[in-house]
């Protein structure tokens, strides 16, 4: 066993660290005034740990006896969760300061948990997968529930924690079953094994373990039937929070389940691509309907989130015993999961101005928006189309790159191609009903809407980057190969 460690490969999860502790030490000391002092300090410590982050671009490196991996999907994974807790922090800053909370330490707790995003693409191995995910999960049942007088946020913290305890345990049990097969944690080893014949007890026992491995994580991307934490708890967390739950929270569990499927468990294909196509099915087609029967914006965001998960599982029941069509897939998910990040985290930033005089918030609140505050009736508008799938946006294009490659496998790709076509259509009804309150209804009140200057610059950042990737999807189209990870 390997017991050197690389110093550099782990540089970015070493500097975001010594963030948090500073700004755990800091909030101890600053007086109750300067508690919002802690936002720049870990704001800095994230742009340090995102530029560690680049210089590894290129670099291919092992560390932890394998357990820990450093390579082009890993790098691009944690470019996109330090980007996005950026933003995040940035949103956060006046909601937290103008509001009764414990600043210093939900700054400890979100960076704790971004922490547990830049290890997820990392993780290689079974034990770091599931540390990862839990230091991700973790300190979301906290933050989740950070409005304390607030009963809406104790029952969406209390229950994110109860169902998140229960995933966990199937999908520790599983990976248990998997490690008792296999006889190794490392999900290269792991692959090796299972290639070679099993007998009909074992195999059994593979089956299941991958069942309930897919059941944990289906948990943590709120796929249908795991999905009924997600609208009450984004509704009663903080927004900035409900914002990282449905990005970087997601993300992360997308990023684990990319490795465990494309590379430890790709050999029993046949077995679970059907269950992922149902799931598919299932989450974009409950998501969308029940979305329809919204009126709060957070909870519809919430039922979108749901149905985008539908989109993002598809291109998991593509995998065939074809490595072409297994990277189309592969990189068609990449890349939906990125943009949809950027998506969502726009919407929630002007969701998170509004919020400041609309406690509500409401579809109906966003009446005459585009009068009182044009930018950001704009951008919410670009964030609605783009999530419908309308082109010239960013969310064309990632519908679009699911839709070839379902298209390109055939057989059941060409199914899930048709029910993604007529979920996006269904779909244009709740995402265009934002944008007609705001250009087409008479607001009640004719005063300009005054948004704080870091939530005005995050919904700017975040429309140019939809508007971007849209005219130019060269952008975001090179990701790197799925043999960067097979290899291991």
């Amino acid at each position: 066993m390997n017991q050197s460690i690389d110093y550099h490969a782990i540089l970015p999860e070493t500097i975001l660290s010594g963030t948090i502790l500073l700004v755990l030490i800091a909030d101890a000391f600053l007086s109750a005034r300067r508690k919002w002092f802690t936002m720049p300090i870990g704001f800095v410590g994230t742009v340090a740990a995102l530029v560690a982050t680049l210089t590894l671009i290129g670099e291919d490196r092992t560390t932890f006896d394998g357990m820990f991996v450093v390579d082009g999907f890993a790098v691009l994974f944690k470019t996109f969760f330090l980007a996005v807790a950026l933003l995040v922090l940035l949103i956060s800053l006046r909601y937290f300061r103008d509001g009764r909370f414990y600043q210093g330490e939900y700054y400890f707790l979100l960076l704790t948990s971004f922490l547990g995003c830049l290890l997820m693409p990392s993780s290689r191995d079974l034990l770091m997968l599931f540390i990862s995910l839990e230091l991700v999960s973790a300190p979301g049942f906290l933050i989740a529930a950070f409005r304390k007088s607030d009963p809406r946020s104790n029952e969406a913290g209390l229950k994110f924690f109860l169902i998140g305890v229960l995933s966990t345990a199937v999908m520790l049990y599983g990976m248990s079953l998997i490690y008792g097969v296999a006889g190794s944690l490392n999900l290269g080893e792991i692959a090796a094994a299972l290639s070679e014949p099993l007998s009909r007890g074992q195999e059994t026992l593979v089956l299941a373990a991958i069942l309930f491995v897919v059941a944990g994580f289906a948990f943590k991307v709120s796929a249908v039937p795991f999905q009924f934490w997600a609208p009450d708890t984004y509704e009663g967390a903080p927004v900035p929070v409900a914002a990282f739950l449905a990005t970087a929270s997601k993300a992360a569990g997308f990023a684990g389940l990319l490795q465990l499927m494309f590379v430890a468990f790709v050999n029993q294909h046949e077995f679970w691509t059907p269950i992922f196509a149902a799931l598919s099915i299932a989450t974009m087609t409950i998501g969308n309907l029940v979305a329809l029967q919204q009126q709060q914006v957070v909870r519809l965001l919430a039922y979108s989130s749901i149905a985008q998960a539908g989109y993002m599982l598809l291109p998991f029941a593509l995998v065939s015993s074809d490595a072409g069509v297994n990277q189309d897939a592969f990189a068609a998910a990449v890349t939906y999961i990125l943009i949809y990040a950027i998506m969502t985290l726009g919407a929630f930033a002007v969701v998170i101005a509004m919020s400041r005089e609309s406690r509500g918030l409401l579809i109906s609140d966003f009446a005459g928006l585009g009068r009182r505050a044009g930018l950001l009736a704009f951008a919410m508008t670009v964030f609605m189309v783009s999530l419908a799938g309308i082109p010239p946006t960013a969310g064309f294009w990632a519908k679009f790159v699911v839709f070839g490659a379902a298209i390109e496998r055939g057989g059941i790709g060409t199914v899930l191609a048709v029910i993604m076509i007529v979920n996006s259509v269904i779909s244009l009804y709740y995402y265009l009903a934002v944008p007609r309150q705001m250009l087409f209804v008479e607001p009640e009140q004719d005063r300009p809407l005054m948004s704080p200057a870091l939530v005005t610059a995050v919904t700017v950042i975040t429309t140019v980057a939809v508007v971007a990737i849209g005219v130019w999807p060269e952008l975001i189209a090179r990701f790197p190969p799925l043999s960067t990870l097979v290899e291991r």
